[in-house]
């Protein structure tokens, strides 16, 4: 969420405003595969997959 921002500068952004305004997104989760299972069947916003895994991969570095 400490991403979020009104001007998307990037796809870290976007993802992060979409999930903000998602009220079933799974927020306190660290479940690489239960984000990831969420975003490819439940969430209501589409988001590309692939580029999820590389902001993963970033929120892992830390």
């Amino acid at each position: 969420m400490k991403h979020r921002a009104y001007k998307e500068i990037d796809a870290i952004t976007k993802l992060a405003n979409l999930v903000y305004d998602d009220t079933t997104f799974p927020k306190q989760s660290s479940n690489f595969d239960e984000i990831s299972s969420y975003l490819e069947t439940h969430a209501n916003f589409a988001f590309n997959l692939s580029t999820f895994d590389e902001i993963w991969e970033l929120y892992l570095a830390g």
